[in-house]
């Protein structure tokens, strides 16, 4: 099954309503998200704004990118040490 792609500002809202009482079980049926899914937001996002939630996805994506980057580096490190034949 495929995953659903939620938006920070969907995520912000379904959050705020578990924090004015309402079940995550009825939230869950409600949004099509399972109840885990919902206690998994509440962990990782619970407690922070919009603007927050945001700029930690900023975040998150730019250290994808610098892995990524970082992990290329590497390889060509390696290519190059094996063509010079040298061990370190």
């Amino acid at each position: 099954m495929a995953k659903k792609k939620v938006e920070e500002p969907k995520i912000f809202q379904i959050l705020k309503e578990a924090e004015s009482g309402i079940p995550m079980k009825e939230l869950s049926r409600k949004y099509g998200f399972t109840e885990q899914t919902l206690y998994r937001w509440r962990n990782k996002y619970g407690g922070l704004e919009l603007s927050d939630i945001k700029q930690m996805k900023e975040l998150e994506r730019e250290n994808s990118e610098l892995k990524k980057i970082v992990a290329n580096m590497a390889l060509e490190i390696q290519a190059i040490k094996n063509v010079l034949g040298k061990k370190f």
